[in-house]
């Protein structure tokens, strides 16, 4: 799966990706989306309540 995704992104923009640039950018954008998820639990209320 990661092998083909590499091979499109390559197909499509002319440069060299590598498989393993690829999972390091999966873990990176995965960790961020989570703790963007956390900190709008936590504070989505908080800052809710504090607008109205």
């Amino acid at each position: 799966m990661m092998a083909a995704l590499a091979r499109a992104i390559t197909r499509a923009t002319g440069t060299n990706v590598d498989v393993e640039t690829l999972k390091v950018l999966a873990i990176f954008s995965g960790a961020g989306l989570l703790i963007s998820l956390v900190a709008a639990m936590i504070y989505g209320q908080a800052l809710n309540a504090a607008l109205f």
